[in-house]
């Protein structure tokens, strides 16, 4: 009697095992496509997958330290991540016009374009800005263009980042 109560433990053990993979995995998933979806906070999302599953595995897979630097780690990024495209602007000779343009030309954009507007708010509010400001054309424009590089590097570094995460949520399953 006593081994059927140890295989149905074992059995039950491993049922749960999966389910928390399955939920690490879709919300990975998830907030590796809010990387590029506004709507969806791509990092905390694929952190929190990877949180559950600690919890879940009762933090003998993934350790309660790796969750904390995780943790710590996506606070960083989020920051980042809003002055990804204001850094990108200034490396570009952008002016605190440019600067404040793309900041604006973010959140406008984001509330009505969405998706793109990640990408086109923050050039076009900083090639606008610097074009009110009295720059010329093709400094706005090398300005603007900062931004776009500033959102594809802070894109970059969430992308790694999630993968960093997934493999170490890999590496626990083995």
């Amino acid at each position: 009697m006593g081994c059927i109560n140890t295989l149905s433990v074992i059995v039950f053990s491993t049922m749960e095992l999966a389910i928390y993979a399955v939920i690490c995995s879709l919300l990975m998933l998830v907030g590796l496509i809010g990387v590029f979806a506004p709507i969806l906070p791509g990092i905390p999302i694929a952190w929190l997958g990877l949180f559950i599953y600690a919890i879940g595995t009762g933090f003998e897979r993934i350790s309660v330290v790796t969750v904390i630097v995780f943790a710590a780690i996506t606070a960083l990024i989020l920051l980042l991540d809003f002055l990804a495209p204001m850094l990108g602007a200034k490396k570009f000779q952008a002016s605190k016009y440019g600067v404040l343009g793309a900041f604006i030309g973010l959140i406008v954009g984001v509330i009505f374009l969405g998706f793109w507007g990640i990408i086109l708010g923050p050039f076009l509010g900083a090639f606008l800005f610097e074009f009110l400001a009295k720059r010329q054309a093709k400094g706005a424009l090398k300005a603007a263009f900062g931004t776009f590089i500033g959102y594809i590097a802070g894109a970059l570094v969430k992308v790694i980042l999630i993968c960093v995460m997934a493999g170490f949520f890999i590496a626990s399953l083995f």
